[in-house]
C-alpha cells in the first residue's frame, strides 16, 4: 500500500532529517517510535504531502508522491492530524469540521452534514458539537482532531503525536479510536511513547537520526532484550555507569532498579522477562555503542 525507497530528506547544507529511509507499509495500524528528533514528524509531514523529499521515492496506493497529480490524488485519499493541530477556538466542533469539509471539497451541504454527524458520534462528541472548541478539554481537542482527519473517508490516516500531553484515560480513548479506525484503513501513528505503540500495533518502526533501526512486531523488539534485563536492591547506590536504569523503585530496605545491560556479580542481580520498553531501551543503547 505504501511503498518508500531511499528517502531523504535536508535541511540547508548540513541537517540531515532522513537518510535513506526504506519502508513498506500495508493495511492496519503502523507504530513508527523514537526519540525526539529522529526524524518522525518530518517523514509524517513529507507523507502528508506537506513537504518535498531531498530524493528517494513514495509510493501511496499506486500514487507517485513525486509528481504534482501523484500528490493531489495523496491527498485526496489521506487524512493527516499534525502534532500540533490548529483550531478555532471560537467555534464548536460542528462548525470547525464543516468548514474542513468545505476545505476538503465536500461541496454538498447534505454530504458535510451527514459525515460531520457520523463522526462526532465516532468520537463521542456527538453530545458536546455546540460548545466552543476553547471549552474542550485536550483529549476532546484530539477527538476534534481525528474527526477533521477522517471527513472524506480517507484510505491513509497519519497521526503524529496524538497522545502527547493527555492524561492516562484520554489515551487509552484516542489509542482505541485509532485502533478501531484501523480496521477500514491505514493507520500510521508516530509517537515516543512506547507503551502506545505496545498496545496499538502488530507492526513498528523504529527511527534514531533519521534511519530505521528496527522494523517488525513488537514481540520481535521484546525479544531483542531477552536476557539482557535485571533487577537488583541496592542501599543507595546507583548502578554501574554502563548499566541503563530503566525503573527506580523506592523501598523500605533499599532502591530497587531495573536495568538493562550486563551487571557484575556484586550487585547479586536477577534475570526478569523483557518488556516492549526493555526492548526499545537495549536497542538504543546497542545502536550507541555503534
Amino acid at each position: 500500500m505504501i511503498k518508500i525507497a531511499g528517502l531523504t530528506k535536508q535541511y540547508g547544507d548540513s541537517v540531515k532529517a532522513l537518510k535513506g529511509i526504506d519502508l513498506e507499509i500495508g493495511r492496519g495500524m503502523f507504530g513508527l517510535v523514537g526519540p525526539n528528533g529522529a526524524g518522525k514528524t518530518t517523514l509524517m509531514r513529507v507523507l502528508a504531502g506537506l513537504i518535498r523529499p531531498t530524493g528517494g521515492r513514495v509510493e501511496i496506493l499506486g500514487h507517485d508522491l513525486m509528481t504534482a497529480e501523484g500528490k493531489r490524488a495523496i491527498k485526496a485519499l489521506s487524512g493527516y492530524l499534525p502534532q500540533r493541530p490548529g483550531y478555532y477556538p471560537d467555534q464548536t466542533a460542528a462548525e470547525f469540521l464543516d468548514y474542513i469539509a468545505i476545505l476538503k471539497g465536500i461541496s454538498s451541504r447534505r454530504d458535510r452534514q451527514r459525515q460531520i454527524a457520523e463522526l462526532l458520534e465516532t468520537v463521542r462528541l456527538d453530545q458536546s458539537d455546540n460548545r466552543r472548541i476553547e471549552s474542550y478539554s485536550g483529549g476532546m481537542k484530539q477527538r476534534v482532531g481525528i474527526a477533521q482527519a477522517l471527513l472524506g473517508h480517507p484510505k491513509l490516516l497519519i497521526v503524529d503525536e496524538p497522545t502527547a500531553g493527555l492524561d492516562p484515560e484520554a489515551r487509552v480513548e484516542l489509542r482505541n479510536l485509532l485502533a478501531a479506525t484501523a480496521g477500514h484503513c491505514t493507520v500510521i501513528l508516530s509517537t515516543h511513547i512506547i507503551e502506545d505503540i505496545g498496545q496499538s500495533c502488530d507492526d513498528v518502526a523504529v527511527l534514531s537520526q533519521g534511519t530505521v533501526l528496527f522494523r517488525g512486531s513488537p514481540r520481535e523488539l521484546i525479544a531483542r532484550a531477552q536476557g539482557y534485563v535485571w533487577t537488583f536492591t541496592t542501599s543507595g547506590e546507583r548502578p554501574d555507569a554502563d548499566l541503563t536504569v530503566v525503573s527506580t523503585k523506592q523501598l523500605q530496605d533499599g532502591v530497587q532498579y531495573r536495568v538493562v545491560g550486563h551487571p557484575g556479580e556484586q550487585h547479586q542481580a536477577y534475570k526478569v522477562e523483557p518488556s516492549l520498553e526493555d526492548g526499545y531501551i537495549w536497542l538504543m543503547k546497542q545502536t550507541s555503542k555503534a
